[in-house]
């Protein structure tokens, strides 16, 4: 998919986003975009995964998809940056009976944003989400995060009042009963 021209600042001047599938090949990328988010976010420290983890999540047959958006961009190699990703996975719901999308991450670097990446992000999630008959497309969006609840707003999605995330991790994940350590 191929967005019309934008202006998206200084480092890449008027150019054309595209969207693509990434594949294993694009974890070096898809590891720094998700560092440059958890800065964003607030948790640098947070982000651990590393370019590895993504290639093996990235391959066939996980459940695991991201799309990245591209643009041209001189002194970049082949001449094109990324300049976002929206990373999701497979959910499935036992009220429809059928799977959905959790888009668990979208990042549109600084320099192209109010670019419409975002905005041809969730078009092209919707269209996956059409094409495998999934019945919900979710995502979760920090409480201080005004600017993004704004856009999501604007895009028609609500949100789910009555239900707080949870969350078992780390040491207490390990604590579990009935789990054992290596």
């Amino acid at each position: 998919m191929t967005l019309p021209p934008t202006s998206t600042g200084p480092s890449t001047g008027s150019s054309t986003a595209t969207l693509r599938a990434a594949t294993a090949a694009d974890a070096p990328v898809i590891a720094e975009l998700v560092r440059e988010l958890a800065e964003y976010e607030r948790e640098p420290q947070a982000a651990t995964a590393g370019a590895e983890d993504f290639a093996r999540a990235l391959e066939p047959g996980t459940g695991i998809g991201c799309v990245l958006a591209e643009v041209a961009a001189d002194g970049a190699p082949g001449g094109v940056e990324v300049a976002g990703m929206a990373l999701w996975y497979t959910t499935f719901s036992t009220w429809q009976g059928r799977q959905g999308m959790w888009l668990e991450d979208l990042f549109v670097r600084p320099a192209h944003r109010r670019a419409g990446i975002g905005s041809a992000f969730f078009g092209e999630l919707g269209r996956i989400c059409a094409q495998r008959g999934f019945g919900r497309l979710e995502f979760s969006v920090l409480d201080w995060n005004t600017p993004a609840h704004a856009f999501y707003r604007a895009l028609g999605a609500l949100p789910q009042d009555g239900w707080t995330v949870w969350r078992v991790d780390g040491e207490r994940l390990a604590a579990l009963p009935g789990t054992t350590s290596s």
